[in-house]
């Protein structure tokens, strides 16, 4: 079966991972397309390979930690270094991402779909997800700073974790899980939201959920995207003129 993807000029065939006879990595997170992958969308002469998940990632999503604008996916970042920052997890990135052409906002194809709450060996609760570290000042400590329960390194405040609500256990969201639910904000389901900083996730969406609040037409997404190209030639531009 063949079938084209927007980001490559040739035609996709899908495969299982088993039947590659090689290992590869996705061309849309930079993630290995393992035996645990469920399909590989493959271009053999180029040497392109997507998981199923980021073959049919939506064009677009109206995610709960971005309210103001949607997020469209774009194949590869327009910014100068060609990479961008995630803004969930603080990791560059090199291939697709889901961007806001207002805001330089970027998140991972992987992150943007993370599931709203996991369970980890480590850890008897049930863990949710927060956008953002919500930080518990240490008695007897004027620096408040959370650091991972798994791995021990720190995390920022800014970047996204998986918090127990029960008691003081968070996690980075790599160290909770490498699960991607493809889907989850293209529906009306009060389920699919996480959690903006400390609170219960049952405050958080309000009616109607987190699911997609607008359609864009194909003329639409084309113009955000001409926008951030723009952006990004005035960013150059701009620096020029610094120089």
């Amino acid at each position: 079966m063949e079938y084209k993807h927007f980001s490559h000029p040739h035609n996709l065939i899908i495969h299982h991972a088993y039947e590659l006879d090689k290992q590869v990595n996705c061309s849309g997170c930079d993630f290995p397309c393992d035996n645990t992958t469920t399909a590989v969308h493959a271009c053999h002469q180029c040497n392109f390979f997507l998981h199923d998940h980021c073959a049919n990632a939506a064009r677009y999503v109206k995610h709960p930690c971005h309210k103001p604008h949607p997020l469209i996916l774009l194949p590869y970042p327009t910014y100068a270094g060609s990479t961008f920052i995630c803004n969930a997890c603080n990791r560059p990135g090199r291939s697709f991402s889901y961007c806001c052409a207002l805001c330089e906002f970027d998140l991972h194809v992987g992150c943007a779909f993370l599931p709203v709450s996991v369970t980890h060996r480590d850890h008897e609760h049930e863990l949710g997800l927060y956008y953002g570290v919500p930080v518990v000042p240490r008695r007897g400590s004027n620096i408040d700073q959370e650091y991972c329960s798994i791995c021990k390194n720190v995390l920022e405040a800014r970047n996204w974790a998986y918090c127990c609500r029960s008691c003081v256990f968070n996690v980075h969201t790599g160290c909770a899980t490498n699960e991607v639910v493809p889907g989850l904000y293209q529906d009306n389901s009060p389920e699919s939201g996480a959690v903006e900083g400390p609170g219960p996730a049952a405050q958080v969406g309000g009616t109607g959920g987190n699911g997609v609040e607008l359609e864009l037409t194909e003329d639409e997404l084309a113009m955000l995207f001409e926008l951030k190209l723009q952006m990004i030639a005035q960013s150059i531009a701009t620096m020029g003129n610094i120089k």
